[in-house]
Order: C-alpha cells, then sequence, then structure tokens
C-alpha cells in the first residue's frame, strides 16, 4: 500500500478528527499543509474541486469527507476498531449527529469576538477580512448563528456527551469509537485554540475527563511533505483497482458518464469527473488533471448530491 498522506492544516477540527483517529490506530503518514482558506490550487488539483479539508491521499487516490476517510483507515489497521459490532449502526448516527449536527453551533460559540481574536492571533486586517469572506462563501451566504443561541445549544449538547460519560469511559462504552472521534474534534478547539472560552466546559467534568481520553491518542508518527511532492506521488501512481461492489443505480445515470458530485451543505464547490464506481456507500470519479494525472476522487453517498454534467 502507497503511504497515506493526509492533506490539512493545524486548526481545522475535521482534520483533528482524523489525526486523533491516525493516533488511535497508531498508522504513520505524511503530512501536507495546506492553506485554511481558497485559493487552494493544489487542492484542486487533486479533487477537481471539492476544498473541504481534510483530505486523504493514498498514491492516485483521493478520499473526500471525514466520514469516508474513517472508513478508508478501518481495513487498514482494523484494530482498535472504529465501529464496534455491538453499536455498529449507533456509532455511525451518533458520528453524524456530532459532525452535522453540532459542528455549526460549537464553531459559532468558538468564533464568538473573543475566541475570533485567539484563532487570528496577529495576522493582517486583510487577511482577516478574507477568511471571514471566505467562511461566508463555504456556508453559501448563511448566517452564522449568534453567539447566545451558539453557547446555549452548546451547553445542551455537553450535558448529553456528559450524560452518555455518566457510567463509562467513552460515548458507547469501554473503548472509543467513531463517535467520540466525530464530537470531540470541536470541542478540542474550544479547548486548545480557543482557551479564553473553554470555561463552558467547567459545567461537566466528565466530558473535560474523556476529552482528555481523546487527545491523549496522540496523532501517530508523521513526517511532512510538500504539497507539490504529493502531486508527484500522485501523478507516479495508478489509482487501486476498484473493488468488486455491485453498481447501486440511484439516479438513472449509467457508469461511465461525465457526472458532477458536491457537497450538499457547507463547501459545496463541484467536482467535474467520469463515473466510474457507485456502490452502497460511495461514488467514485476518474479525472485527469496536468499536475495530478489521473487520480480517483472518491465521495460518500451521505452528504453528497450527484447530477449529470451539462452538455
Amino acid at each position: 500500500m502507497s503511504d497515506l498522506i493526509l492533506h490539512h492544516y493545524p486548526t481545522s477540527p475535521f482534520a483533528e478528527k482524523i489525526r486523533l483517529v491516525m493516533g488511535y490506530k497508531q498508522l504513520a503518514w505524511k503530512s501536507v499543509i495546506i492553506p485554511m482558506m481558497m485559493p487552494k490550487p493544489d487542492v484542486v488539483s487533486l479533487t477537481g474541486g471539492y476544498r473541504r479539508t481534510p483530505i486523504l491521499q493514498i498514491g492516485a487516490d483521493v478520499y473526500c469527507d471525514s466520514a469516508l476517510i474513517c472508513d478508508v483507515l478501518e481495513p487498514i489497521q482494523p484494530l482498535p476498531t472504529l465501529y464496534p459490532a455491538a453499536h455498529k449502526g449507533l456509532a455511525r448516527i451518533v458520528a453524524q449527529w456530532a459532525d452535522s449536527l453540532t459542528f455549526g453551533p460549537i464553531m459559532a460559540f468558538n468564533f464568538q469576538p473573543k475566541g475570533a481574536t485567539e484563532v487570528m492571533g496577529n495576522n493582517a486586517p486583510e487577511w482577516v477580512t478574507a477568511f471571514v469572506q471566505d467562511r461566508q462563501a463555504m456556508r453559501g451566504g448563511a448566517p452564522r448563528m449568534s453567539s447566545s443561541d451558539a453557547a446555549a445549544t452548546y451547553k445542551s449538547y455537553l450535558r448529553r456527551l456528559s450524560d452518555m460519560l455518566s457510567d463509562q469511559p467513552f460515548l458507547l462504552g469501554n473503548q472509543a469509537c467513531v463517535a467520540d472521534f466525530s464530537a470531540a474534534h470541536p470541542i478540542w478547539f474550544t479547548q486548545y485554540r480557543t482557551p479564553s472560552l473553554a470555561s463552558v466546559l467547567d459545567a461537566t467534568p466528565l466530558v473535560k475527563a474523556w476529552l482528555d481520553r481523546m487527545m491523549a491518542f496522540g496523532h501517530g508518527q508523521f513526517t511532512e511533505i510538500s504539497s507539490g511532492d504529493a502531486l508527484a506521488i500522485a501523478h507516479q501512481s495508478t489509482p487501486a483497482p476498484l473493488g468488486d461492489e455491485p453498481f447501486q443505480d440511484d439516479h438513472g445515470i449509467p457508469l461511465g458518464s461525465d457526472v458532477v458530485v458536491a457537497a450538499d451543505t457547507f463547501g459545496t464547490e463541484p467536482t467535474t469527473g467520469q463515473l466510474i464506481a457507485a456502490t452502497r456507500t460511495r461514488l467514485t470519479l476518474r479525472r485527469t488533471e496536468e499536475r495530478a494525472g489521473t487520480v480517483h476522487v472518491h465521495f460518500p453517498r451521505i452528504g453528497f448530491t450527484l447530477k449529470k454534467a451539462s452538455t
């Protein structure tokens, strides 16, 4: 198997989710630091348009969305598992709840003025303005929740998580699972990236202790490479053979068609390519680009839309 290459940046919460999964599974990986905001020319060379963070690259295969990345890492290092047999469906449901419903309010809380100042640091006002505009574009112009509403929502989520931890060390039992990693990363941002706001956690000490346990997994073993090196690896590689899962046609679009795949919310930049696989759980497009060569770009079914490309 080719090296695992994670395209990310240090303050990305979803990247922290995957970094912790790497630590949990004690995986070795290559780190490519990418820009926090557009333009991201090297990322787009790999994905064809998708710009959310993180992205996992294995040779000439590119995996988008942290839920899919977890699924990809699981068979590479099956133990410890992200999907305990007794809670397989529940773990995925709680993970999806955390990634989709808790993330927005928690980050709205984190980016109230005091927290935003900590995150932005000493960046020039022009950079801050560009960052705010970039995130507004990712939200499709939708307003961010007010910090007051976000605080109330966040506290409710923390109480729910605390209830789940009342008699066990992790959300669904004695071992961590994908639900823990999905719930932890925005709270990690509060604790470690906006520490002036971290007192919101004081009312739920069980959550604070759980977060400490999650952080103890670390990030595995990694070395840094440049985005140019990662593109060269993609160009020199051949995509892995597709599995033998049957074609699941939910759209009336045959394999081989030119299609567009995009996230259904937040960061909806489209990726165009040739549909070469559509299974129960994922969509795969073949793309050829001058710098990256021929790559297979993989998306999860959940959270993404598939359309025929305009002719």
